[in-house]
């Protein structure tokens, strides 16, 4: 079964197109700024630094950085069975660093983009804790839905992402929300 057909398939549940057009607007701009850069004849170039970055990181940083996330996203998602391509997912985790403005999209947190590439696995055997402690600001790309068959993507803090694992975005915040009243916080609906 190839994307297209496992995609028609997934959508004739009506739970799952229901859930799917929930989602749609937010995946609109990426898709947005991947078809004017191929239109421009500009998707073969690197990708430019988003300004939040400009002076925190070089631009060859950032782009071994994005070419390493979509390489490793990739390689877990062809073990899932999913067809996706480098190309594709670099210019999907692209977009969601643009639209982060290098921020946790779950929390809002500012993150430590001075962290991308030095996390080193030497040093964190030896330091354990208090080294990974360290790196909990760390830019992380997190696949918004672990079961997704499209690029769709959210920057956010390796603590968040940690925390998040593969749960769906709702489940994610059911468990804060759990945490917190059992700590004994209120906790109100966004409408108030």
């Amino acid at each position: 079964m190839n994307h297209s057909e496992l995609k028609e398939k997934a959508l004739s549940d009506p739970n799952v197109k229901a859930a799917y057009d929930e989602m749609a607007p937010e995946f609109l701009l990426p898709r947005q700024i991947l078809k004017a850069k191929q239109t421009a004849g500009l998707s073969k170039l690197k990708h430019s630094l988003p300004p939040f970055l400009d002076g925190v990181v070089s631009p060859e940083t950032y782009e071994r950085w994005l070419k390493r996330k979509a390489a490793a996203h990739v390689r877990r998602d062809r073990r899932r069975g999913h067809t996706c391509s480098g190309a594709e997912y670099r210019e999907a985790i692209h977009a969601a660093v643009v639209i982060s403005d290098g921020k946790d999209s779950y929390t809002g947190e500012s993150l430590d983009w001075h962290l991308i590439s030095t996390y080193r696995n030497e040093d964190s055997k030896s330091g354990r804790h208090a080294y990974k402690a360290g790196f909990a600001l760390l830019p992380t790309v997190d696949h918004v839905a672990a079961d997704a068959t499209e690029a769709s993507f959210k920057i956010c803090s390796w603590r968040t992402n940690d925390a998040k694992n593969d749960m769906s975005i709702d489940a994610f915040q059911e468990l804060c929300i759990k945490v917190l009243k059992h700590a004994n916080f209120q906790v109100l609906s966004s409408g108030n």
